[in-house]
């Protein structure tokens, strides 16, 4: 399908001395050579994201000499990203992500002008901060910014790189229906986004820090395809990498004729809601959750009340047993979130006492408490912040992850 795709950059005009001797490498393969890294110079891409995906992509297209490299990022280093996020050092941790990443660009090649777009995308200004690259690499972690991205690229005519990761499985495509007529996008390939609460965040679930160099590096090398128009980029092939099986694989992906956004009769025209598209709980946990979330200052105190014998209710985490093994709030019982959605947490928990339920962040907690107040615990609650808040507010000791 895209074997035949034109270049997306035309050359620059030339290269110093000094770029020649940086770039020799890439000069001797004949399907670069002077014109490739020509193109290479002259071309504007986008990454989305320092993270994990953004760390290795940011650094390769760098070191490739993709002349201008915009960064949108706006959270700060932690020093949990430093596990993956390898753009990012030590001395980094509370510093601005987009800082530090145009610092250590700087000193992988001084040639790369950097531009930082320190700011959340949203419906307000992603379309303002994409016009004007040729290319967009997207390393977001959440659907609702994955859909926004494919609209927002499809209505300015901006082809992008996709990845995924999760635990040990990466995924990367091409996404470029403006390019080709048979070309996908996003929302051919995912028409709708997974229910809420099924797809646990890496945040949640965990990612093998090696894996965003296996996705990132993909990403690039279909970036530079697309600029210097060799090759045959992965416009309509999904990749599916299993680091644990060491397998890949290569499906394709059809232009879907009825898609929302790209087919005849779509129906998306402009950039809609996209957190309630995607939806961060389900409704029944948003329901639940309603006048029966507590805060950690409130546990807190009725902990104290437990011990004093004023007060008698099961504190229940839901969280998975090696996050239990990490931090945990003293008092609480484990019983993992799948045990609820399978029935059998009902049969542990007493019928006379409240249930009081909690997880990381206050996700999960909410699914499960949905599904206990549909068991008749009326008067059952969860805490919102979970064990993170529990971390910030109560007990700093403890490690947070």
């Amino acid at each position: 399908m895209s074997a035949d795709l034109a270049p997306l950059v035309e050359p620059a005009d030339e290269l110093s001395i000094d770029e020649v001797r940086r770039y020799s490498r890439h000069l001797i393969i004949p399907d670069v050579g002077m014109v490739g890294q020509k193109r290479l110079k002259n071309a504007k891409v986008l990454v989305i994201g320092a993270g994990g995906l953004g760390s290795p992509a940011l650094l390769y297209l760098a070191a490739a000499g993709v002349g201008t490299l915009g960064i949108a990022e706006f959270d700060e280093v932690d020093e949990s990203n430093l596990q993956r996020q390898i753009i990012h050092g030590q001395s980094d941790i509370g510093k601005s992500k987009a800082v530090s990443a145009k610092e250590s660009i700087a000193e992988a090649n001084p040639y790369v002008e950097v531009v930082v777009h320190e700011e959340r995308l949203d419906n307000d200004n992603v379309m303002d901060v994409f016009r004007g690259y040729d290319l967009i690499v997207d390393g977001t972690d959440n659907f609702a910014t994955r859909y926004m991205v494919n609209d927002a690229a499809y209505f300015l005519g901006i082809p992008y790189v996709w990845g995924s990761i999760y635990r040990f499985d990466g995924q990367a495509s091409v996404f470029a229906p403006t390019l080709t007529d048979d070309a996908p996008c996003y929302r051919c390939l995912y028409p709708e986004p997974p229910p809420p609460g099924m797809v646990p965040s890496c945040a949640e679930g965990g990612v093998l820090g090696v894996l965003c160099a296996s996705i990132g590096s993909i990403q690039v090398n279909e970036a530079i395809k697309l600029i210097t128009g060799m090759g045959d980029p992965a416009v309509g092939d999904l990749v599916i990498y299993d680091a644990l099986e060491l397998s890949w694989r290569k499906l394709k992906v059809r232009k879907d004729p009825n898609c929302r956004l790209c087919g005849p009769d779509a129906d998306v025209t402009e950039l809609i809601d996209y957190d309630a598209f995607c939806g961060a709980v389900s409704e029944e946990a948003a329901d639940a959750a309603v006048g029966s979330t507590i805060s950690v200052v409130q546990l807190e105190h009725m902990l104290k009340e437990r011990e004093e014998g004023s007060r008698d209710f099961v504190l229940v985490d839901v969280r998975e047993p090696n996050e239990y093994e990490i931090n945990r709030i003293p008092g609480s019982v484990l019983i993992p979130k799948g045990e609820f959605l399978n029935g059998s947490a009902l049969e542990k928990l007493p019928s006379d006492k409240q249930i009081v339920m909690h997880c990381k962040s206050g996700v999960r907690s909410a699914e499960t408490l949905a599904i206990v107040k549909g068991a008749g615990y009326a008067d059952a609650v969860h805490v919102g912040g979970g064990v993170a808040a529990w971390v910030d507010q109560i007990d700093p000791s403890q490690p947070a992850y």
